[in-house]
C-alpha cells in the first residue's frame, strides 16, 4: 500500500511539474522571440550602418562553397541583402556559425558592401574562455575586419602589416582561428553569389 502511494505521489509530481514547465515556456516564448529578433536587428545594422533595411534572402549553395574554399567547419545560417533608403542593394550581411571555438560554437554577424569592403562584424553568440578567447567580442578585435577590402583574411601574431592581416588575440590562438575562418567563410559565400565584382543583386 505504501509504495502504490508513493507511486501515486510520483506521478502526480511529475505531472504537475509537467505542466508548469509547459506553462512557463507557453509565457516566456513570445517574449524570448522578441527579445531574439530585437538582437538580431541591432546586429545587422550595426554591422551594416548606412543601410535602411534589410531582405532576407534564400541561403543558396553554401556548404559546396564553403567546402571547397577548405571551410568546411563553417556554416551560412541566414543571408540579407542590405538596401539603402532608395531601397538599392547596398551590399550583404550573413550569419556564419563557426564550430571551430575553443568553448563551442561561435555565430556572427558579417556585413559586407557591394564592393566587397567588410563594413562591421558583431558576434551573437560566444562562450569562450573568459580574459582569453571572449576577447573576441571587444571592439578593438572586431574593429580590426571592418574596412578591409580583400578576398580572405588571415591572422598573425607579430603584428599586421598587410592589408589581408590581423592580429591575433594573445592565448588564444583557437578563437582567432574560429573567427578568422568565419569571416572568410562569409566573405566566400559573398563572392559566391554577387556577381559584378562583388555587387549585392537582388
Amino acid at each position: 500500500m505504501k509504495m502504490v502511494k508513493n507511486v501515486v505521489v510520483l506521478t502526480l509530481i511529475t505531472v504537475i511539474a509537467g505542466f508548469l514547465l509547459g506553462y512557463v515556456y507557453d509565457i516566456t516564448k513570445e517574449p524570448i522571440a522578441i527579445a531574439q529578433e530585437k538582437e538580431l536587428q541591432d546586429a545587422l545594422k550595426a554591422v551594416s550602418p548606412d543601410s535602411a533595411s534589410f531582405e532576407e534572402v534564400e541561403v543558396v549553395n553554401a556548404d559546396a562553397v564553403l567546402l571547397d574554399a577548405g571551410l568546411n567547419n563553417d556554416k551560412i545560417d541566414k543571408a540579407y541583402i542590405s538596401k539603402d533608403s532608395s531601397g538599392n542593394a547596398s551590399g550583404y550581411v550573413m550569419s556564419v556559425t563557426s564550430t571551430e571555438g575553443y568553448g563551442g560554437e561561435i555565430n556572427i554577424i558579417l556585413g559586407v558592401k557591394n564592393d566587397g569592403t567588410i563594413s562591421g562584424l558583431e558576434i551573437l553568440s560566444i562562450s569562450e574562455t573568459p580574459g582569453l578567447g571572449m576577447q573576441a567580442d571587444t571592439d578593438q578585435f572586431k574593429g580590426q575586419f571592418a574596412g578591409k577590402n580583400v578576398a580572405s583574411i588571415s591572422y598573425t601574431k607579430t603584428g599586421a602589416t598587410a592589408d589581408y592581416e590581423i592580429d591575433a588575440l594573445s592565448g588564444a590562438t583557437i578563437t582567432t582561428n574560429a573567427m578568422t575562418n568565419a569571416v572568410n567563410a562569409g566573405l566566400a559565400y559573398f563572392y559566391s553569389v554577387n556577381s559584378n565584382g562583388g555587387e549585392a543583386n537582388e
